[in-house]
């Protein structure tokens, strides 16, 4: 509990809600009966709750709208009785139309081009995001660089076997929570292709997301990694009992890819223009990403590598990037 006196952070979270329009977008804002003001859907974030989800939750509670997020926008920051207020925006398309519903906290909405909202909004603040929103594309395609969940700890031992036991290494118990965790912080994006190594522990980490937004698990030889000395497809062929395993882009005859062919792979799906979710190792990933920033005309913001169950999300448009966010699973 609080000591007296003390100054306490308050974390919320919302949007810039919008739509196509017949020529520009419309915002729509949100009428509050207790202050009398109008403003942009937002509401403080619960105990435990991702900001991400919290976004998605309070804007369906005020508008009745179900919405896709996309790129991020400064945070508003501004006291408050009791406190500092900071709550997290990003750009929300309206993804499920429903007619409007008053209730307690919102009484009216409007759908406004951006001018018109800007001349109702109450708040300076407010305003700044619909001017940020304006700036630059608001119409984006989210690609993920997803490193996968716990998974236990590597066995000491080498060569082609340990390599199989090592690509059907399973997650553990934090690990399996973690991706189911992960399915409702990727759904926020949308529906993407998803693009894995073919470890278990990569293909486990993505599945709970694919089922929730209904897309198939494309695992990759390119993308996997396995220890020691031994190449990726004999170590599968061998954990499959020579039985085949379906392979992806850029392999030969055995199925062995090139060197560079993961990144080559990552880098076709950023500038494809396609939502795409990309899940990759620690050894890999940091290249990967590199070389995907790289592509859009970035560079990749100074930081850790990702930690398991970290995950970048970049916002394109075109072949281009526009924003990009780094989260985990944590709220």
């Amino acid at each position: 509990m609080a000591e007296v006196g003390e100054h306490r952070v308050i974390r919320a979270a919302g949007g810039v809600l919008w739509r196509p329009g017949a020529a520009d977008p419309e915002i729509a804002i949100v009428h509050r009966p207790r202050y009398d003001d109008w403003s942009h859907p937002k509401g403080k974030r619960l105990p435990g709750e991702h900001l991400l989800l919290t976004a998605i939750r309070e804007i369906r509670e005020e508008t009745g709208l179900g919405v896709v997020l996309g790129r991020p926008f400064t945070e508003s920051v501004y006291d408050v009785p009791g406190g500092t207020k900071r709550v997290s925006f990003w750009a929300a398309r309206c993804s499920q139309s429903a007619q409007f519903v008053a209730n307690d906290e919102v009484d009216d909405l409007a759908w406004l081009p951006a001018a018109a909202a800007r001349e109702r909004l109450t708040y300076a603040r407010d305003i700044s995001l619909v001017d940020e929103f304006i700036a630059r594309p608001w119409q984006t395609v989210p690609l993920i660089l997803l490193r996968h969940a716990e998974a236990g700890s590597k066995a000491d031992s080498a060569g082609v076997q340990a390599a199989a036991m090592d690509l059907g290494r399973p997650l553990d118990r934090r690990g399996a929570a973690d991706a189911t965790a992960l399915a409702g912080l990727l759904a926020s994006y949308g529906r993407c292709q998803v693009v894995s190594s073919a470890a278990e522990r990569c293909l486990a980490t993505v599945r709970p997301y694919a089922e929730a937004v209904g897309a198939a698990v494309r695992a990759e030889l390119a993308l996997t990694v396995v220890p020691g000395q031994v190449v990726a497809a004999e170590a599968l062929l061998t954990a499959a009992g020579h039985a085949g395993v379906a392979g992806g882009k850029g392999q030969g005859a055995l199925g062995v890819p090139a060197a560079d062919q993961g990144i080559r792979l990552a880098v076709e799906l950023a500038v494809s223009g396609e939502p795409a979710l990309i899940c990759a190792h620690r050894e890999n990933l940091p290249a990967i990403i590199d070389a995907v920033f790289s592509a859009l005309g970035a560079s990749r913001p100074a930081g850790e590598p990702l930690g398991k169950s970290e995950f970048w999300v970049l916002h394109r448009s075109g072949a281009r990037l526009v924003a990009a966010e780094r989260h985990d699973v944590t709220a």
